[in-house]
Formats: structure tokens, sequence, C-alpha cells
């Protein structure tokens, strides 16, 4: 049975002090949750270092949002693997829709940074999701094809257990928006049979997919009772200690 995985990603948001506050909140409230789910936070580069530091000895896991694909160089600005490595994290989300519609990443770049992840060792959370266009269009399958297939070229059945795959539609981020649970189950379904097509039934039977897009306290556990949605990528009720707590419990 695979396990449920609720990770936060708190894009750029809370300073040091801040951060410092929440994961203190968020480590006490897990001293009264028990279950099969794991959890992680996913801080801003600043707080990276204070949060490892405080998350030690608990089940709380830390992870990044971001990474470049090179090991070092004039990349001003930029994040190596070694990096995020070197203060703690276990996990980095690539591939998230503000990335590539923002900042321009597409399927090649994202495809170099889950490799250099994988090779370091770095379980990476990597994003696939439509925009509200795309999804009128009744393109939504087409789309995150392309984003798998290409995403995770020349990436091993071997590696593939260290992967996470979160379903993230464009138009619900950030947006109220939801898509209802039989939305979301129905793209889940989509992407499992992908990747049983493309690696294995194993591999397709194990893999964890996330689903997220403005979930909150009052529609998690409707989402996360659906059989092919194994956790959530939480936006803004992670930085909240009691809303992303709820959606744990939810998860238990």
């Amino acid at each position: 049975m695979r396990k449920k995985v609720i990770a936060g990603n708190w894009k750029m948001n809370k300073n040091l002090g801040e951060s410092l506050s929440l994961i203190k909140d968020i480590k006490l409230a897990m001293l009264n949750i028990s279950g099969k789910v794991d959890v992680i936070v996913c801080p801003p580069f600043t707080s990276l270092e204070t949060g490892a530091n405080l998350l030690k000895e608990s089940p709380v896991k830390l992870g990044a949002q971001n990474m470049h694909f090179e090991d070092s160089g004039a990349f001003t600005g930029e994040i190596s693997a070694s990096m995020l490595k070197s203060v703690g994290c276990e996990y980095v989300i690539l591939g998230h829709s503000e990335r590539r519609t923002i900042f321009n990443e597409n399927d090649e770049m994202i495809n170099k940074k889950l490799k250099k992840a994988l090779s370091s060792a770095l379980k990476p959370i990597f994003c696939v999701g439509e925009t509200l266009e795309e999804r009128e269009a009744n393109r939504t399958e087409k789309v995150i094809e392309k984003q798998i297939i290409e995403g995770l070229a020349g990436i091993p059945e071997s590696e593939m257990k260290n992967i996470i795959i979160a379903y993230e539609p464009v138009w619900a981020i950030g947006t109220g928006k939801t898509a209802t649970p039989a939305q979301a189950e129905e793209v889940h379904v989509f992407i499992r049979n992908l990747v049983k097509r493309l690696y294995s039934p194993s591999v397709s039977d194990n893999i964890i997919i996330q689903y997220g897009g403005s979930v909150k306290p009052d529609n998690s556990k409707e989402l996360l009772n659906m059989p092919n949605i194994d956790g959530a990528l939480v936006g803004g009720a992670c930085l909240k200690a009691d809303s992303f707590v709820e959606i744990i419990k939810s998860a238990c």
C-alpha cells in the first residue's frame, strides 16, 4: 500500500524568524499525529539550514523549492544540488508551474534537473499540470503526457522509486478553485497508466502521485480519499501550522 506524502511549498514567503516559528509549531503538532504519512516542508533557501537543524530527530523531512542542473559555475543567483545536500535537504521541487510559466523553464531543462537531483541523492517532487486554456481545449492529457515523457526521458526504472509526481492543475493554484475529487482522480489515473506504459506495472503501482491546487483543510479529506491520490503538495495552506496540520491529519 502506498504511503501518503504531504509536502508544503512555502514559495517566496517567511523570513528566517518566521520560518523558525512555523517549523517549531509544525514539529510540536506532529507529536500528536500518528499514521502512515510522510511530511515534507520546503521553505525558501534562506531558511533551509535553520530548518534542517530544527528538524533533527523529527519525522518531518526538508525539501527545497528549486535547483540548477549544473554542479557549479557562473550562474549568478542559482543553487546547486550539492549545496542543498550540504544543508540537509532530502527533497527538491522541480518543474513547478510557476517555474515553467514565470521563469520559462521547459521540459528539457526540467529533465536535466531531475537527472542531477537523482544523481545527487535528492528525491524530486516532479510537478506537471495544465492551464485553464489547455483544460478548456480538452488538451489536459496531451499536455501532461508531453511533460512526463520529456521530463522523465533517460531516467531508468531503478530511479523511479525516488521520484514523486505532483499533479497541479495550473488553473487551481492560488485561485481558490480546486479540481473536484473526481477530476483530480481522473488525471491521477491517467498519469499512473502512463507511467505503467513507460516503465512497468510495479513502478506504476508504487509511485507516489500527489495532488496540488488550492488544497485546504476543508477539501483535503475528500481529495485524499481517492484511490490514486497519494498525498498533497500544499501551497497557501502550509503557511499556517494549524491548517497544514489539519491536512496532514486528513492523510492519516
